[in-house]
């Protein structure tokens, strides 16, 4: 008979690759980017090992790093809210077809994924440019021409197309380990068909609107190259105040105190969620 320590021993074992890989290239990095934040700017922008709280206190009182928060918030919030309107009637027509037309939708969601985000990006430029194609059509049908490149809408866009997969995946494996007779159950007894939707299935798919919501809000709310290429100055974000400390004006010290207090304010945020999603299903749910 194998021992209870034996067997923690091979637990650990399989465990380790893992664990070295996540301390080598997640919690190491945090570390050093913790490290940078309480030192002082050299010359070259770089880090000068002179322990000091400017960065923070300056941080605090920064109204541009505050007003960006805020637009990287706001948009990260309109993108999960729009993404999870469009994904979730999806999911449940996706879950509802018989396994072989599933298998097809299922197909057409990962499709883009087999395509490189940048080139994605590149592709709503060129549909959304001042003589891109979808003003070309509208001059040729006699209407004027729409300037949305580099501005918040245009960011908007590309973010909704690029994290909607990221939503409906999550909400599709949720759905099909639904119990479907429920709904039928529930109208039976006299709940209208959207009534049952609300009351039934909703709630018991909250973990994948949950996990869905995590996986777009997150990437989104830090997104660079979507603002970057097709956001100009009307959509700049955290992740380009992130690049000007660290590439273009370079103050590694100070970025680095951005990360820490983003990194502490998201995880905050994302905490407050799990706690609200987890209140809700209970109620939903008492026994």
């Amino acid at each position: 008979m194998i021992s209870s320590r034996q067997e923690g021993r091979a637990a650990r074992w399989q465990a380790s690759p893992a664990v070295i890989w996540l301390g080598l290239f997640f919690l190491l990095p945090l570390v050093l980017i913790l490290l940078y934040s309480f030192q002082s700017r050299a010359s070259d922008g770089t880090v000068d090992w002179t322990w000091t709280l400017d960065n923070y206190a300056k941080l605090l009182r920064d109204g541009s790093f505050w007003r960006t928060l805020w637009l990287s918030t706001w948009m990260a919030v309109v993108v999960t809210l729009l993404t999870l309107l469009v994904s979730y009637p999806l999911a449940y027509w996706m879950a509802t077809r018989p396994v072989r037309w599933r298998n097809v939708a299922l197909l057409a969601v990962m499709l883009p994924f087999w395509t490189n985000f940048l080139v994605r990006i590149y592709a709503w430029k060129v549909l959304l440019g001042n003589n891109g194609v979808i003003n070309q059509v509208l001059a040729g049908l006699g209407f004027d021409p729409i300037n949305i490149i580099n501005s918040q809408w245009a960011v908007l866009l590309a973010l909704i197309y690029g994290e909607l997969p990221y939503m409906i995946l999550p909400l599709y494996a949720a759905m099909e380990r639904f119990d479907w007779p429920q709904l039928e159950a529930a109208q039976d007894l006299g709940a209208s068909r959207l009534r049952a939707v609300f009351r039934v299935l909703i709630p018991q798919t909250l973990a994948g609107i949950t996990a869905g919501s995590i996986l777009v809000f997150v990437p989104t709310v830090g997104t660079f190259a979507v603002s970057d290429i097709l956001g100009g100055t009307g959509g700049f974000m955290i992740g380009n105040l992130l690049d000007l400390h660290f590439r273009s004006t370079p103050n590694w010290p100070y970025g680095a105190a951005i990360s820490m207090l983003f990194m502490v304010l998201l995880l905050g945020a994302i905490a407050l969620y799990f706690k609200a999603t987890r209140e809700a299903a209970d109620g939903e749910n008492p026994g």
